[in-house]
């Protein structure tokens, strides 16, 4: 037998040669031995497994063919069904579970740092706990044993705390437990180094074999087809009477599916399967593993252990525990087998030692108890840890749900769900941005992953493995990734780098975070952390500014971003948002287009900048954006192309460019408009100069006036800065007067220069990103994806006043807004202040009159007006319509941790409500 305590003397410490460079994926190293086994009294797996005959004949046709029989392929399946797609396929190439499913631990964690996240798990739960035994009355293997997450610090107990209170608008039962409480609820555990624990009643477990067996049953008995033993091998793509591509049919060895849309659910084996449509699917393959350890006398009934500090997961098996977890060192699946069904990989102790250490310190009984058996593999995962969802931008109809960072299982229900409705509607129906693959392209700006990033394969092993080794720390505010850095600069990275610049990225875009006094910070080529037997960076700066920011607190360069943002209030600021997504559309019928897509009418003379969102079928705001009307130019300018038509000029926030990009391709495609969009947005910078000395000093730059009659807030002309032509915009997303500067790549840094010299007498600085984000919130400006999404709707969000709804110009998404115009605003966007002094960063809890009424979605602390700021939507508990008046006679407090801070609700921005400051008027 197998101890514990023997794997933990028996691995010997050894070094790995780099991911990349491995010979072999997996490999046996000396130490105790251990039958491979699921523990699982049920498997899928049969004899005839894999046998060449499928388990039924494939039809002619399908309207959707989902490609994959684990968690994600049986609940898509499902929940097509469920919402009226009846005449659906489900191709296993084995039987159902036998690639990743099978071998899963199972578990359900309900509460997770992201609001969208809590509401998907719920649903999952719902599914497994309740509808499917309703509606088949079998069991599906849910356990309900309670989950219990360790604290051994108070940074860790903290994000615990923000979880709690998170679940408090959702409706999850949790509670902060002291050490002596954890004991009394787990007498087996040390509670020697504990800080405190987290504990969820209703967490559990889910069982793969019986989940996906009863989510089958259900499918087919609604009408779905489950054909196992049938793999693919090809999937016919056609292009139509506009070059667009289109998926055609699917291929199998017993014959062709002709179908208009495929369901990519093939876990670690999506890669190879997206080829076959000429779709690249940008994920990895790892070893994951546990082991499950013989009888525990007192473990029954208790619950799921996440040790987080430890990188170690404690799951329930009956009378005994798997435990498992993700280490610093993974081990890369490098060639990955068609075959592999119901398969597992041999153990590498010295790669899982470390869980053992950590597992035998939370629970020193399992130091003396024997390992039963190990479960090791395959799982995929992604540069972000975020799954892969929606259709692929290369092949219209191509949909994904794969790549799920091992959480495949206890997301597989809401994103089932989302997914059925993306394919049926064209659109999910919760904010699903995070996962969707449209960020993922090989044409244009993404800020998941762009083309430079998706085609390196370095980079995609540097960030899969940053994001598996740190898939159990700490969720900080600003912490930022060391992987797979550098990757994409703007014309002003050296010269901004030189003056102490602590950079961000973003969608592989170096950007402006905040400037460090202590001079230069770069990011140096990733260390892997010292695995691999990689040597980590010694006296790290920008690793080091990192670090002191892990905190809850204020940071500690809270007084450093102060100053750039009342140097911006008081005197001026330069921010380089060159990462910023710069497109034109042009062509015969661009303002048809233009017309249809933008909410606000955009039509007018060229010179003119129009703020505006644009929307989708439901109402919800896909984007918020700046449209400028042009003249042709010289064809080989980037500001100002050459077109026949008309033309427009769209600047968009660079971490949201990609999804624009393709939400106005797919708007053209189906309406086959003459009309081209174009990117120029590597071939432009653009620096945004603000504050009330702005004018003074770009009026000592530029050679056009700048007087409020010569260039009002709102347009924008050609003209020549330090002997260079530019593209001039007035315009602010910070609430003070100023103008930005587009300028040719090749001329950045000579404008810039220019900029800076003139407004050195005037105390010019350099600000980032994070004086935006103070900035921008203080002001009242929405942030997309903040506290702006798909899911939101300009009426609720504040923004009804860029929809030309006076006019009769039809535009997209217009019924749905004048629907809910007449029927009322039943969540409403809510500006908070409070008096006390106290960081938030989202997700806090917000209280009317004794009630929770909805959850904040961004804060920051606004410097000129010395207050936390925190934009969150509510909603009326009794179910009525949220009006002003409502909003206006409550009594607020937001919940931080568990503290509740009394608030005041605003219905104007606290600061500058009139809007006079961007006219120039202070």
């Amino acid at each position: 037998m197998s101890y514990v305590s023997c794997a933990l003397r028996a691995a010997a410490p050894r070094h790995l040669p780099a991911p990349w460079r491995s010979p072999r994926p997996f490999s046996s190293a000396t130490g105790p031995t251990a039958k491979k086994s699921v523990p699982y009294q049920k498997t899928l797996k049969e004899e005839g497994s894999g046998s060449g005959e499928p388990s039924q004949p494939p039809p002619s046709s399908a309207e959707v063919v989902v490609v994959g029989g684990g968690s994600l392929g049986c609940q898509t399946t499902y929940h097509l069904v469920k919402q009226g797609v009846t005449n659906v396929v489900l191709l296993e190439r084995d039987r159902l579970t036998s690639g990743t499913t099978w071998h899963t631990a199972g578990l359900l964690w309900q509460l997770r740092p992201s609001d969208v996240e809590v509401e998907l798990l719920a649903h999952t739960r719902d599914v497994v706990s309740r509808e499917l035994p309703a509606e088949t009355g079998l069991h599906t293997g849910w356990v309900e044993n309670g989950g219990l997450f360790i604290a051994s610090n108070k940074q860790r107990l903290d994000e615990y705390k923000r979880l709690m209170s998170l679940g408090k608008v959702y409706g999850v039962e949790s509670y902060v437990l002291t050490p002596s409480q954890t004991k009394d609820l787990y007498p087996l555990m040390n509670i020697d180094d504990l800080y405190g624990t987290l504990y969820v009643p209703k967490d559990g477990t889910m069982d793969p074999a019986g989940t996906c067996s009863t989510l089958a049953r259900a499918a087919t008995a609604r009408g779905a087809t489950i054909i196992e033993n049938c793999p693919v091998t090809g999937i016919q793509v056609r292009a139509d009477d506009f070059g667009v591509k289109r998926v055609y049919a699917v291929e199998t060895a017993h014959g062709t599916i002709q179908t208009p849309c495929v369901v990519n659910c093939a876990g670690v084996w999506a890669r190879a399967l997206g080829r076959l449509a000429g779709v690249h699917v940008p994920l990895v393959g790892m070893h994951h593993a546990y082991v499950v350890t013989e009888r525990i006398e007192g473990i029954q009934n208790m619950p799921n252990v996440r040790d987080h500090d430890a990188s170690v997961y404690l799951r329930l098996q009956g009378d005994a525990l798997s435990v498992g977890g993700y280490e610093s060192n993974p081990i890369f699946w490098e060639e990955v087998s068609e075959k592999f069904a119901f398969g597992l990989f041999d153990l590498d102790w010295d790669v899982f030692t470390q869980h053992i250490e950590g597992a035998v310190n939370r629970v020193p009984v399992l130091e003396k108890t024997g390992i039963k058996s190990t479960v090791c593999g395959p799982e995929s995962f992604t540069a972000d840890h975020k799954p892969l969802m929606g259709e692929a931008p290369e092949v219209r109809g191509f949909f994904l749900g794969c790549g799920f960072n091992s959480a495949g299982m206890m997301l597989g229900g809401g994103c089932g769900r989302e997914l059925a409705h993306w394919i049926i509607h064209g659109r999910p129906e919760k904010d699903m941005y995070g996962y969707d693959i449209r960020q993922v392209t090989l044409a244009a700006p993404g800020p998941r992953f762009h083309h430079s990033l998706t085609d390196n394969n370095r980079w995609i092993r540097e960030r899969s493995h940053e994001s598996y080794a740190k898939n159990y720390s700490v969720v900080f505010p600003h912490d930022e990734p060391l992987a797979g850095r550098n990757v994409r600069k703007d014309p002003l990275h050296e010269e901004l780098l030189q003056q102490g610049c602590v950079f961000q990225e973003r969608h592989g875009w170096e950007r402006p975070g905040w400037f460090s006094p202590g001079g230069a910070a770069p990011v140096l080529d990733y260390d892997y952390y010292g695995a691999y037997g990689q040597e980590r960076h010694k006296d790290y700066t920008y690793n080091r500014l990192l670090g002191d920011e892990y905190t809850f607190d204020f940071p500690p360069h809270h007084d450093i971003i102060k100053n750039e943002c009342l140097t911006c209030r008081n005197a001026l600021a330069l921010f380089d948002m060159s990462y910023f997504g710069k497109f034109y559309l042009v062509g015969p019928e661009a303002t048809k287009a233009a017309n249809w897509l933008f909410t606000a009418d955009v039509s007018k003379a060229p010179g003119s900048t129009v703020y505006t969102c644009m929307l989708n079928k439901r109402g919800g705001v896909e984007s918020d954006l700046t449209v400028s009307r042009i003249s042709p130019g010289d064809p080989s300018s980037p500001l100002a192309p050459a077109f026949e038509g008309d033309g427009y000029y769209l600047a968009i926030g660079g971490a949201v460019a990609q999804h624009n990009w393709s939400h106005i391709t797919a708007v053209l495609q189906d309406m086959k408009l003459q009309c081209k969009l174009l990117d120029c947005s590597e071939e432009l910078g653009m620096m945004s100069i603000q504050g009330p000395l702005s004018r003074v000093v770009l009026q000592e730059v530029l050679d056009t006036d700048l007087s409020n009659e010569a260039f009002p807030f709102s347009t924008h002309k050609l003209a020549t800065a330090a002997g260079c032509t530019v593209r001039a915009m007035r315009l602010s997303f910070v609430g003070e007067m100023g103008w930005e500067l587009h300028v040719p790549k090749a001329d950045c840094v000579k404008v810039y220069q220019a900029v800076m010299q003139a407004g050195a007498r005037h105390g010019i600085t350099n600000a980032g990103y994070r004086a935006i984000d103070s900035l921008s919130i203080e002001k009242g400006y929405r942030h997309w994806h903040a506290d702006l999404r798909p899911d939101d709707t300009p009426l609720e969000s504040g923004l009804a006043f860029t929809c030309k709804l006076k006019s009769n110009i039809p535009f997209l998404g217009r019924e749905a807004v004048e629907a809910q115009k007449a029927k009322g605003v039943f969540r409403r966007l809510v500006c908070f202040t409070t008096e006390e002094k106290v960081p938030m960063f989202g997700l806090e809890a917000v209280w009317r009159d004794g009630k929770v009424v909805g959850h904040i979605r961004r804060a920051d602390f606004g410097f000129a007006i010395d207050k936390t700021i925190a934009y969150g939507y509510i909603r009326d508990p009794a179910g009525g319509p949220v009006s002003l008046d409502f909003v206006k006679s409550g009594s607020y407090e937001l919940e931080r941790m568990g503290v509740t801070y009394p608030a005041q609700a605003h219905t104007k921005s606290p600061f500058d409500p009139d809007n006079k400051r961007v006219k120039g008027f202070y």
